[in-house]
C-alpha cells in the first residue's frame, strides 16, 4: 500500500481548495468553516427565578427612597415573591430554568399563587435596575426621548401621564411605559402584580419602566402622600438602562 507524503497530501488538498475558489482562505477559517455553526442564544434582559443581588447600596437611593423601606422591601416583599415563585413552579412542572419572559405570556394556565409571584418576582427585578442614585438633572436622551417626545407631546407631557396612572391605580399596583405589540410607546397600570407581559392583563407588551405604587414601597417615608413619592422617584430613574431596553426592542 502506497505511503503517502504529509506535506504532499497537504499541498494537493490546498491545491484542490483553490480550484473550488477559496484560495485566499487562511487555514483557520477553513477549518472553522467546517465547525458545526453554533446557535447564537440573546440572554440580554431575560429574568429567571431567583432574585438578583440589589445594584446598589439599601442606602444608594436616599433621600427619595430611604434605606429602611429599601431593606425591607427587597429582603422581605421581593424576597417572598422570589421563594414562593420557586414553590410554585416546582409543584406545576415548570423547569426552575424557565425566564419570567417566557412564562408570563401564558400565566392563565397556571394557579393563582404562580401567578402572583410570578408576576412579583418579574415586577421587582426590573424595578431595581430602573433606579439609581439621585441625579438632579435626570432625562432620557438619544432615541428614547425623541420617541417620548413624538409620542407624548413633551418630556413633561409624559412625566404628567405617567404621574397620573400611578396616581390613579386604585389601591396595590404598578404604572408603566411599555412597547406595544406595534412596537408604540405606552403608559398604563396594572394591579396587584400583574404586568403587561400577562395575557391577562389589560394592557399588553413589553415594560421599558415600572413604578412600584404599592404602599410598601414609599409608605414609611411619605405615609399617605402617593404623588409626593411619585415626584420625587424621577430623581433616581436609570434613564440609561431604560434607554437599552427600549433600544435593544426597537433593533
Amino acid at each position: 500500500m502506497p505511503q503517502y507524503n504529509r506535506r504532499k497530501f497537504l499541498g494537493s488538498g490546498l491545491k484542490g481548495l483553490m480550484v473550488a475558489g477559496v484560495a485566499t482562505a487562511t487555514i483557520p477559517e477553513l477549518l472553522s468553516s467546517c465547525a458545526p455553526a453554533k446557535k447564537v442564544i440573546t440572554t440580554s434582559f431575560k429574568t429567571g427565578m431567583t432574585q438578583q443581588p440589589l445594584p446598589y447600596a439599601f442606602s444608594a437611593l436616599e433621600d427619595v427612597i430611604d434605606t429602611q423601606t429599601m431593606d425591607i422591601h427587597y429582603n422581605r416583599h421581593a424576597a417572598g415573591y422570589s421563594k414562593n415563585l420557586v414553590e410554585a413552579a416546582a409543584a406545576e412542572g415548570v423547569s426552575s430554568e424557565t425566564s419570567m419572559e417566557d412564562l408570563l405570556p401564558n400565566i392563565s394556565k397556571y394557579s393563582t399563587k404562580m401567578r402572583n409571584n410570578a408576576g412579583g418576582h418579574y415586577n421587582h427585578e426590573l424595578f431595581w435596575k430602573c433606579m439609581r442614585p439621585k441625579r438632579e438633572q435626570n432625562l432620557p436622551t438619544g432615541a428614547l426621548l425623541a420617541a417620548i417626545e413624538n409620542t407624548f407631546g413633551s418630556f413633561e407631557q409624559f412625566k404628567l401621564q405617567f404621574a397620573n396612572a400611578a396616581s390613579g391605580r386604585f389601591g396595590s399596583g404598578w404604572a408603566w411605559l411599555y412597547l406595544n405589540n406595534a412596537k408604540t410607546l405606552m403608559i398604563g397600570s396594572t394591579p396587584n402584580q400583574d404586568n403587561p407581559l400577562m395575557n391577562v392583563s389589560e394592557i399588553k407588551g413589553t415594560p421599558l419602566l415600572g413604578l412600584d405604587v404599592w404602599e410598601h414601597a414609599y409608605y414609611l417615608k411619605y405615609q399617605n402622600k402617593r404623588a409626593d413619592y411619585i415626584a420625587n422617584w424621577w430623581k433616581v430613574v436609570n434613564w440609561d438602562f431604560v434607554s437599552q431596553r427600549y433600544a435593544a426592542l426597537m433593533a
